[in-house]
């Protein structure tokens, strides 16, 4: 016997890269088990306005390799409301619907708790690519996002050396830095600034003008979005120095484009695990994985409690930008 046998899946807030992949994991896993599946248009807007449907293996063919999500994702600010909230679990039941699998970061997970409260059988999984997730230790679509990231970063540097010029990047992270830090360690920048780690644009001017007068040919500097923006790097630097970086800001490039193979095979593996879950009679938990280890968390505790900087890896990447 199973807990649930009417499950639906939603992709919620801004998209990354494998949520395609978690859709089929969770549709093929349910289907696998005999349950019924079915798909949320537009993330809790969706909800509200009772737009699912039902899905089979063919749904989610050929999807595996795309970015975005199938389902598409909407802000909704009626869900926001204790009246709006108390509606979408009351579409749910009237559907009814025993379970829920919710993708995508911390907006989303605020709303899947709020349904669990309302005695939802909930599940949430972490997409977004800013890692901000706390309790696991990747989130879908964020090794794609730094991939993307070191590319460019690659790509601007050959151009950086021909001119012998400094370079500023801007990149996502509002309140979580780990696309630049991990970005920037694996791309050799010299400088990364990030939200988590206060930093003095006269110390950053310095270094940069230190590393030009030691026969170093350009310089890199990864900003996250959270901690300043580039033009802000890029002017204080100037006037400070009177060298001109060019700045480049990445954007929503960093959410496009196919997952790489880790963020499908995360995808996957957390996509079954939460359908396995609900069938057990797990709820208002969120998957995610730690030490290669799949866990399921309180997800009440998940949204009161900030990700850990890892500042072990941010003072590996000072020591080896020298």
């Amino acid at each position: 016997m199973t807990a649930v046998k009417r499950i639906a899946v939603l992709t919620s807030g801004g998209d990354s890269q494998g949520m395609n992949a978690a859709v089929r994991a969770v549709v093929r896993s349910a289907l696998y088990h005999g349950l019924e599946v079915y798909g949320v248009q537009r993330g809790y807007q969706g909800l509200l306005n009772d737009d699912l449907r039902q899905m089979d293996l063919r749904s989610v063919g050929d999807i595996i390799q795309r970015g975005g999500t199938i389902l598409q994702t909407a802000r909704c600010k009626e869900f926001l409301t204790p009246e709006g909230q108390q509606k979408g679990a009351d579409v749910l039941r009237a559907r009814g619907i025993d379970g829920l699998v919710v993708i995508g970061g911390d907006g989303s997970y605020q709303g899947a708790n709020k349904l669990s409260k309302l005695g939802i059988k909930t599940m949430g999984l972490p997409g977004t690519i800013d890692n901000d997730i706390p309790f696991t230790d990747y989130t879908i679509g964020f090794d794609t996002a730094v991939s993307i990231v070191v590319d460019a970063i690659n790509k601007l540097r050959d151009t950086m050396t021909s001119h012998e010029r400094s370079s500023v990047v801007e990149v996502m992270g509002r309140h979580c830095g780990d696309i630049a830090l991990y970005a920037g360690l694996a791309s050799g920048a010299e400088t990364i600034i990030v939200p988590e780690v206060p930093f003095d644009l006269d110390q950053v001017s310095n270094r940069m003008q230190e590393n030009f007068g030691s026969g170093k040919r350009h310089s890199i500097i990864v900003v996250a979005e959270g901690a300043a923006s580039g033009e802000e790097i890029g002017k204080g630097i100037t006037q400070r120095s009177g060298m001109e970086p060019r700045v480049t800001v990445l954007g929503h490039i960093q959410r496009g484009g196919s997952p790489t193979h880790n963020d499908r095979v995360l995808a996957s593996q957390l996509g079954d695990f939460a359908v396995r879950k609900l069938m057990e009679g797990d709820s208002g938990k969120a998957c995610g994985i730690i030490n290669g280890e799949l866990v399921v968390t309180d997800i009440d505790k998940v949204v009161n409690t900030k990700k850990p900087f890892n500042m072990d890896l941010y003072n590996l990447a000072l020591r080896l930008s020298q």
